[in-house]
């Protein structure tokens, strides 16, 4: 013991970073540096660093930061919140909130782009396609959406696409659909001069259909009211209109699906299954359709497949037209779903089954008809009478505020509908005590009506034509797991197929996928955080709007901006937005005419459908030989659409893994034509604490949270883009028509919460402020670190593609593996598979150039794991030395059948030209931790030829 003992302080900037501050000079020593700094000044362009530190203050202990939190979510008020309008509470099951929700086997994986080390992840998603499509009756599905609004705007575009143009130009919405999703369906429309006209579905006579492409119907409508579309619908094809319905997925246990209505296109959430509110999100939301519009729907779907042993297997299909890789000609600029929250409302049903959520469904209608004959033996008269589970009340205004307020003074929280009308929305968790509580809100001090003396009948209010009587979930996953080891075993044997960063490094290239630390994510299951609906009074929510405000300075600190906007839920969502605000200041001032995006073609994938979703024509501009931007192109681009000219869109650091060192000279050349710069916030991860992106020009840049700032990928969502922008911009900021956000002149919402995925935004919270100024930046120079260390152990054996002026990657570095093909047969894909073998998660794959591997190890990779990932790079590399020298076939060798299953090497026959043990056991090292591939390796043609989407019966699997 010392006298200095005492001052002992835990860091969670040790528990972050990989390599501790001896194996960080080891590394330097490798690159023949001798300090960070060193490394930074070769590997950062000066003419770029920031001259300031972050003013984010002295780092906090994960206790320290922890207590902060808990004292801000302590201001928010959870009631009893009666609000609907798309949100409703519920119960998650406890088994699926500890094995899933709170489990980094699950939370930690990545986009299932590698489909024989994700089959447990593409199973639970193939539940939740086979869940959505028998709900809503209909033939395809995909993987999940962002959330209800944004699902809405896609379909309304899916049918542009194929009913669109000419003189049909008009999108109906009728008027009881949501209003945040109104509100977001107009913002997408807008730049694609789609006119939205709202209206009632029930009066819109056949004069009126005329110009229409498509219509949107919302069941049961927002007010509650249940109404039979088909007439209506008949009506729109009849005219060669589509129509989308935005269903609620527990009613649809009792009523007539769309796709037996007659609808084309199905969107909504899944919210109510099992997914706490969290001041709107995240959600899983879904998009269900027919056959015949498959190739046009956004997102991923997942189908079944066959392994190269002709064992079933399942892999994202149609993966060719995944939208990024489609650049301009994409129909959406959704790359990130909800999986993670996809998962879970697929393991409720799985858990529930049929019977249980239609037990759930009749609960819930049957207290909301005894809240109904008590509300009508009080007097008061309700808008419908056919509803599922939401009340409107019809009052004057003066007892619609007096019965409001009460209610709130009670502890609950109802819908302000209108000025003269209140809505009431009951959900699973809802109890009789509850109803007591309504009735005795409403009676306005007069005798409550006892329950049991309302009488009722069994069946439903709506009339028999729109009960639902086919059957649904009726594949044995959803009739098998009810009990709590039953599903506990499901999924723990589901999470033994995936590789997740629980069992090694994930070296995805532009994907960060970093360090989720535990103390980041226990906030999320408090109930302060997960227990707010989004539409509550703002006094219920103060810990909330406390933290938006502190997050929103901690990140236009770390990148220079005034202006932040946390609504976008996705990194395609900020690159919307941050267009969008480009596109509402040039039409502010009168140059509305812009609308010419300059892309270099080293810029992120999502970045030109983004554009083009914003209403711009793209225009690509051409990289030199070293990965940079061609400035002479850029100028001469610039100069001779400078009429038209509204923004560049630049990644930074490019996706090619370097800092343009003219960054400074490409703004200003923007600038000096009119347009202004958007900087894809993707790489912040090699910026934060060196650079800030204000002062390097940009005018808006989005931010990956689910990247540089923590929220775990989730196997493929959440994520987070939030936008930060210069005071100009600041204006422009999206608003929300429910709760007053954003800038006065700004698109009408991008996501359907104010905030977007509010409740997720606690982890990148906790991390800057556990982290603090010297953390973060400290976290920049390891990244950068890390990087340059694998770059130069494998430049011997694999060149790297692009380095910037002195030799020096950034965070990341591109393997060029193209002349391997000539000289082995040896393709990327190859060495991605047997990246297997040793355990590993291929880096990113041709992406942004083919073939090629992006590498990016972070900075949360310790010296250890970095060596082992270089040791089995060299490895393969030397077994296709073996087939270049001859002494391997170039048609049967260890990286053409890889990866190897347990199965195929444990199998009686072995007739392979080299051993089980090289086969399944290249390194020492990997026998310790062995992962096996739970299927061989895919036939990616047949997966996407022969679309399934849905669970097959199990014979299939026998």
């Amino acid at each position: 013991m010392t006298s200095a003992d005492w001052k002992y302080e835990e860091s969670f900037a040790t528990r972050h970073l990989g390599p501790d501050e001896a194996e960080q000079q080891e590394m330097l020593k490798a690159l023949g540096l001798d300090s960070l700094e060193a490394l930074v000044a070769q590997a950062v362009p000066a003419v770029i660093r920031t001259g300031r530190a972050l003013d984010l203050g002295a780092p906090k202990s994960e206790q320290e930061a922890l207590a902060m939190l808990a004292r801000m979510a302590d201001r928010n008020r959870v009631a009893r919140s009666f609000i609907g309008a798309g949100y409703s509470d519920t119960f998650t099951p406890a088994v699926i909130q500890r094995n899933i929700l709170e489990n980094p086997g699950w939370y930690t994986q990545y986009t299932p782009y590698q489909a024989e080390i994700s089959q447990g992840r593409l199973e639970a998603l193939l539940n939740f396609q086979t869940m959505v499509m028998d709900l809503t009756g209909m033939e395809i599905t995909n993987a999940s959406l962002l959330d209800e609004g944004t699902a809405a705007a896609e379909a309304m575009h899916m049918l542009w696409v194929a009913k669109g143009g000419g003189a049909r130009s008009t999108f109906f919405v009728a008027d009881d659909c949501h209003p945040q999703t109104l509100a977001v369906v107009r913002t997408r429309a807008e730049p694609l001069g789609i006119t939205v006209v709202v209206g009632s579905a029930r009066t819109l006579g056949p004069s009126s259909i005329e110009g229409i492409f498509g219509a949107l119907l919302q069941y049961p409508g927002t007010d509650g009211g249940v109404h039979d579309f088909r007439l209506f619908i008949r009506s729109l094809h009849a005219s060669g209109a589509g129509v989308v319905m935005a269903a609620d997925l527990l009613a649809l246990t009792l009523l007539t699906p769309p796709g037996e209505l007659g609808a084309d296109i199905a969107v909504g959430t899944t919210q109510r299954f099992g997914i706490p509110m969290g001041f709107g999100g995240p959600h899983a939301a879904y998009l269900s359709t027919r056959q015949s519009y498959a190739r046009t729907m956004p997102g991923r779907i997942i189908g079944v497949s066959e392994d190269a042993q002709g064992k079933p297997a399942l892999r994202m299909a149609l993966q060719t037209r995944e939208q990024h890789i489609r650049r301009e000609k994409a129909t959406s600029n959704i790359c990130t779903a909800q999986v993670l929250l996809a998962i879970m409302s697929g393991m409720y049903a799985v858990y529930h089954g049929p019977k249980g959520l239609t037990a759930i469904a009749r609960r819930t209608h049957a207290l909301a008809r005894r809240l109904a004959a008590g509300l009508e033996a009080l007097g008061h008269t309700l808008r419908h009478a056919r509803y599922f589970d939401t009340l409107t009340v019809e009052l004057s205004a003066d007892r619609a505020a007096s019965i409001f307020a009460s209610a709130q003074q009670a502890g609950m929280n109802l819908r302000r509908l209108s000025d003269d009308a209140l809505s009431i929305a009951l959900d699973e968790t809802t109890r009789a005590a509850d109803v007591e509580a309504l009735l005795a809100v409403f009676a306005e001090g007069r005798a409550v009506p006892a329950l049991e003396t309302l009488a009722i009948g069994d069946a439903p209010v709506w009339p028999e034509a729109l009960t639902r009587t086919s059957d649904f979930l009726t594949h044995a996953v959803f009739n098998t797991h009810h009990s709590e080891t039953e599903l506990l075993r499901y999924m723990r044997r589901l999470e033994g197929r995936d590789l997740s960063l629980a069992h090694s490094m994930i070296p995805l290239g532009s994907c960060t996928m970093k360090l989720n630390a535990t103390s980041e994510m226990v906030p999320l299951t408090w109930p302060t955080i997960g227990g707010l609906h989004p539409f509550v009074p703002g006094d219920q929510a103060e810990g909330y709007h406390a933290l938006f405000t502190q997050l929103e300075q901690m990140l236009c600190e770390i990148t220079g901006f005034t202006a932040c906007s946390l609504q976008p839920n996705a990194g395609s969502q900020g690159e919307f937005a941050g267009l969008l605000a480009i596109r509402s200041y040039h039409q502010a001032r009168g140059e509305s005419g812009r609308d010419v995006c300059l892309i270099p073609s080293s810029a992120h994938g999502t970045n030109p459908a983004s554009a083009v979703l914003a209403g711009y024509k793209v225009v690509v501009v051409r990289c030199d030989e070293a990965g940079n931007i061609d400035v002479a192109d850029l100028e001469a681009k610039a100069r001779e659409h400078a009429a038209r000219l509204a923004a560049l869109m630049v990644t930074y650091p490019s996706t090619h893994g370097v800092f343009e060192e003219r960054i400074r000279d490409i703004c200003s050349v923007v600038h000096a034509n009119g347009g202004q710069v958007y900087l894809d916030g993707a790489n912040l991860n090699a910026q934060v604490g060196l650079v800030r992106p204000a002062e390097l020009g940009a005018d808006v840049c989005h931010i990956n949270l689910h990247k540089t700032f923590c929220i775990p990928h989730g196997g493929g969502g959440p994520g987070m883009g939030p936008i930060c922008v210069a005071p100009h911009l600041a204006p422009h900021l999206p608003r929300h028509p429910v709760t007053p956000t954003g800038g006065a002149e700004g698109p009408e919402a991008v996501s359907a919460a104010a905030w977007g995925s509010a409740s997720i935004l606690v982890i990148s919270w906790m991390y800057i402020t556990m982290m603090g100024a010297s953390g973060l930046r400290r976290a920049t120079e390891v990244a950068i670190l890390n990087a340059n260390y694998v770059a130069e152990k494998l430049s011997p054996h694999y060149p790297v593609l692009y380095r910037g002026a002195q030799g020096r990657v950034a965070h990341e570095c591109i393997l060029d593996l193209r002349d391997l093909k000539k000289t082995s047969g040896v393709e990327v894909e190859d060495v991605a598979k047997r990246l297997m073998d040793y355990g590993f998660h291929a880096p990113t794959v041709s992406f942004p150039v083919a073939g090629t591997l992006m590498v990016e190890p972070t900075e949360s990779e310790s010296r250890a794991e970095l060596d082992r990932f270089i040791e089995a790079m060299i490895a393969i590399r030397e077994e296709i030395r073996e087939i270049e020298a001859g002494d391997a076939s170039r048609e049967d060798n260890l990286l053409k059948h890889a990866p190897h299953t347990a199965e195929v090497v444990m199998a009686d026959a072995w007739e392979r030209p080299y051993s089980r043990s090289r086969a399944a056991f290249p390194k020492p090292w990997v026998r310790d931790n062995k992962f096996w591939p739970s299927v061989s390796r895919l036939n990616g043609v047949l997966g996407d030829r022969k679309l399934v989407c849905s669970c097959p019966p199990i014979s299939d699997y026998a």
